[in-house]
């Protein structure tokens, strides 16, 4: 039978959890920073979506790349999502092992290491495929020259 872990051990392995437990906190927020990000995407698409099945001309290849440019936005997006994901259930993993390798006297040092760092590893190319998704954004995000520029037409007097 294996002896059960003091008190005092399983209150240090709840300390050593504390780390892992803010990152998972802090994933979760990026996490709602993209899926409202996703959201807007989407909402614009559908707007974009419309211009283009009516449009004709200038405008519709305006429109034509402005969607794709979206379409590239979602699945950039999409990805930095699912990258922080993967890396919220490798910090998972992570408490998960620190418990059982208590629970048990397991020695799993190296195995909750590379866990650790895989997350790490998970998270960093998320932030990098988020910077991604935002340089697409602003390099889409601008106002055309002809609104810019434009100029009310005279009342004709009467």
């Amino acid at each position: 039978m294996l002896p059960l872990p003091q008190v005092t051990h399983i209150a240090q392995t709840i300390q050593l959890t504390v780390a892992p437990v803010f990152m998972l906190a802090g994933i979760g927020a990026f996490l709602n920073l993209c899926a409202g990000r996703l959201a807007r995407v989407i909402d614009r698409a559908r707007l974009v979506e419309k211009g283009v099945l009516e449009s004709r001309g200038k405008e519709h290849d305006r429109l034509v790349a402005e969607i794709r440019t979206l379409d590239r936005r979602m699945s950039v997006v999409n990805s930095a999502i699912f990258l922080s994901v993967a890396s919220g259930c490798a910090i998972c993993l992570v408490v998960i092992l620190l418990f059982a390798a208590e629970l048990f006297q397991g020695h799993l040092g190296n195995t909750i290491a590379v866990l650790f760092i895989v997350s790490m590893v998970l998270q960093a190319a998320a932030f990098a495929t988020f910077i991604q998704e935002i340089r697409l954004a602003s390099r889409t995000i601008h106002i055309r020259n002809e609104v810019l520029y434009h100029q009310a037409e005279e009342e004709a007097d009467a």
